[in-house]
């Protein structure tokens, strides 16, 4: 099993992080922890704590933008740069049409995108985006910037861009929220498992009401989509643990 996307560093978590990932690395395959700009050097701690099952990914999400100074997000840049040989993925970065409403700033926001997709084709590294209610616009703008790898974070769109997604050899990752939306569950019963990928986004979307979600909670992903596929779940996980290995290069 494979946890694509979480965030380790994040308070809920990080108080019990190491009985966390003691207790994942009984029941999976590797971790890979987004990295925000407030965290980082927490997340290396970790990281290099448990190198060989946790991975990392360095990018700005779209609302860390909207706090950050221009120099700030320089500089930051500059952290990503210097740690291009520790990380296997840009992101999540992306556009947030949910909580951010001003033209202007999601402007910003737009440009800071752009930015780092330029960084994941210099370092050639696949981006993880953030795309809340912004999914079409952020497929135009990295097919336009020649994106050749793409992980469309808790993906929740329409099924007519989602096939596009595909089409496009991109990854839709699915997470554990799979049951709370009706075109994730079709994507998740239906679309290529080679163009699948898993995620908890930890400790969010939890499916235990009231407790942080954990990566071994992935367990519960697989076992859905085993159900609505009607296939075994070591198949299902077979597979999408050699897409995440693919696509990551771990």
């Amino acid at each position: 099993m494979i946890d694509t996307h979480c965030h380790l560093a994040h308070p809920d978590l990080i108080k019990n992080i190491d009985q966390i990932i003691q207790d994942a690395k009984k029941q999976m395959d590797a971790i890979i922890t987004s990295i925000a700009p407030g965290d980082k050097e927490k997340s290396f701690e970790i990281y290099e704590k448990y190198k060989g099952f946790v991975y990392v990914s360095l990018g700005i999400h779209p609302i860390d933008v909207k706090e950050m100074t221009d120099k700030e997000i320089d500089q930051y840049k500059d952290f990503v740069l210097s740690h291009k040989n520790d990380i296997v993925a840009i992101g999540e970065i992306g556009l947030d049409y949910h909580w951010i409403k001003d033209k202007k700033t999601n402007e910003r926001t737009k440009r800071v995108f752009i930015e780092f997709l330029d960084i994941a084709k210099q370092l050639n590294l696949p981006v993880i985006l953030h795309l809340r209610k912004a999914a079409q616009e952020g497929f135009d703008i990295i097919t336009n910037n020649d994106i050749k790898k793409a992980v469309f974070h808790c993906y929740a769109g329409n099924l007519t861009l989602a096939k596009e997604i595909i089409e496009q050899g991109y990854y839709i990752s699915v997470s554990t929220n799979l049951m709370g939306s009706k075109n994730t569950k079709k994507i998740a019963k239906k679309f290529p498992l080679e163009n699948l990928l898993t995620e908890t986004d930890a400790p969010f979307l939890s499916p235990f009401s009231g407790k942080p979600n954990v990566p071994q909670n992935v367990k519960f992903i697989l076992e859905k989509m085993g159900e609505l596929r009607q296939q075994p779940i070591e198949e299902i996980d077979k597979i999408i643990v050699n897409n995440a290995k693919k696509i990551f290069k771990i």
